[in-house]
């Protein structure tokens, strides 16, 4: 049976993997996280809850939160964040410019990224430091 929770996909099967399709996977990945932060943090409950995770995965806040971790990358993970900000994407939410969508969705291509190459430390690690108050 396979382990859909500790996939490994190898460098090539990456590179098939649309940036778009990496930052669907990454979206996931960030709102996981998000919600698992504020439960444990007890910033939230009830219907508050849900609005402070959507306060924290609007592409506003993801581009600001990239923008503390650009400094972090790795060679490697910069080319797949610039791969994600440069991705083709037709709609941009009204409440966000073209740039700050780009960069959020650069984030979830590389939190994509990195959860199909089974890093999750590494992702930790960005996490709490995007985190950081």
């Amino acid at each position: 049976m396979e382990n859909y929770f500790e996939t490994t996909m190898t460098e090539d099967q990456l590179r098939a993997i649309s940036s778009i399709g990496l930052a669907h996977m990454g979206d996931a990945v960030f709102e996981v996280l998000v919600r698992t932060w504020l439960c444990r943090h007890g910033k939230a409950t009830g219907k508050g809850l849900h609005r402070a995770t959507v306060g924290l995965v609007c592409a506003e806040s993801q581009s600001e939160k990239a923008r503390r971790i650009l400094p972090e990358l790795t060679e490697e993970e910069g080319a797949v964040f610039r791969r994600g900000r440069n991705a083709q994407v037709h709609s941009v939410p009204p409440h966000a410019s073209r740039a700050q969508y780009g960069e959020a969705t650069a984030l979830e291509a590389l939190l994509g990224w990195l959860w199909l190459m089974g890093r999750k430390e590494r992702i930790n690690e960005l996490f709490c430091k995007m985190m950081e108050e």
